[in-house]
């Protein structure tokens, strides 16, 4: 696969003195989930009893959703490969929705003397939930320390690392795998299902920044960078495997109200369709998630895997990237790409694979819109410097 050069190792962090993982956050027990859901739903007005029913999800894992365990690894692999290859920065943890909460480290990293952050969050690509609102998050968590008098700390979010090869190359290795998987009579005629999480095609349309902006469901940048990664790995499976396998972009885990238009086909439809056309097996590829957390434990591995039983299609999924080395290697190498720049130098490499080429270091107006009118930190409509 080629891409742009890797950054070599060693490179200065400076001006940052610790880098945020900002994640959505999950249950870690039966008790923790109804609580968990109203966070997530804050504002919605849905009822006590509804967030049960929702969570029967989590409860058919003893209430325990696996991100924060994996959030957890990918803490210690960062941690890891930035002492491994003489980068001293620190690395803090926080979420949106649960514990540990976004502004009780941002307090913390404040407390301990970080004036200058660099913030990954885990989610790849650009829409207003995995972009935007974590910008409103960060917001958010700031304007009370201000109340608090503490002394604000500067937050910069990395650039969306779809396309970054340490994120992809795990991707294609997964796809490869799962396809040795399969029974060897129906192996080479297997359909990868590249699958995301479902998104309203209003939001989708208003991905990305303006100029990505599109109409009528054609899903703006967020659909377009889904897509750029599919072909991606899809080629390079073909080259390393001799077999050039059918494909699709498909969607999964919709929780909007049915009457709200959002991106399909959904993965279950999908497999129906694909079983009548005569499909002999396929390889579900989430390439919308970075670690195996309830969308994927559910939505693919319970339920689109017993929708595949029941059509006798044989299916196979292939793995996130979780805590990989090399997308740790990635964090590493967006961390100094930004920093060289903030510097006002050359960065030693700028890591991209696809069509797309590299995305934007700042979010500019009207990037991923807002649903209200809510402060959004790290980027150019900023009201924090």
């Amino acid at each position: 696969m080629s891409d742009q050069l890797r950054a070599p190792d060693g490179g200065s962090a400076a001006p940052y003195d610790a880098l945020l993982l900002l994640s959505f956050g999950g249950p870690e027990g039966p008790d923790d989930v109804v609580p968990f859901l109203e966070n997530v739903t804050r504002g919605r007005g849905i009822p006590r009893e509804r967030l049960k029913e929702v969570g029967q999800h989590y409860f058919g894992f003893g209430g325990v959703s696996p991100i924060n365990g994996q959030n957890r690894e990918l803490l210690e692999a960062l941690r890891g490969d930035f002492a491994g290859h003489g980068l001293d920065l620190p690395v803090y943890w926080g979420n949106r929705n649960w514990a540990p909460y976004l502004t009780d480290v941002m307090r913390e990293m404040a407390a301990d003397g970080r004036r200058r952050i660099a913030v990954l969050a885990t989610s790849a690509y650009a829409s207003y939930s995995g972009c935007r609102q974590y910008r409103e998050n960060l917001a958010d968590a700031l304007a009370t320390l201000a109340e608090e008098g503490v002394e604000l700390p500067r937050v910069d979010k990395l650039r969306h690392y779809f396309n970054h090869p340490g994120f992809v190359e795990p991707m294609i290795d997964g796809v490869v795998a799962s396809l040795a998987e399969l029974p060897e009579e129906v192996r080479s005629g297997a359909h990868l299902a590249f699958t995301t999480h479902s998104i309203p095609t209003a939001a989708a349309d208003t991905s990305g920044p303006a100029p990505d902006h599109t109409e009528n469901g054609e899903g703006g940048a967020y659909v377009k960078q889904h897509l750029d990664v599919a072909r991606v790995i899809a080629d390079e499976v073909a080259a390393r495997t001799g077999v050039a396998h059918n494909w699709e972009l498909v969607y999964q885990s919709r929780s909007g109200a049915p009457h709200i238009p959002w991106l399909e086909p959904d993965i279950c439809d999908h497999l129906e369709a694909l079983h009548a056309a005569g499909a002999p097996a396929v390889v579900m590829v989430p390439i919308g998630f970075v670690s195996d957390h309830m969308e994927v434990l559910y939505d693919l591995d319970t339920e689109a895997t017993a929708k595949a039983a029941e059509l006798g299609l044989p299916v196979r999924r292939s793995a996130t990237v979780g805590a990989d080395p090399r997308f740790a290697g990635a964090v590493r190498e967006l961390v100094l790409e930004r920093a060289a720049k903030e510097r006002g130098e050359q960065p030693a490499a700028e890591c991209w694979v696809g069509t797309l080429g590299r995305s934007h270091d700042l979010c500019a107006v009207g990037c991923c819109p807002a649903r209200g009118s809510r402060p959004a930190a790290a980027g150019v409509d900023s009201p924090y410097a």
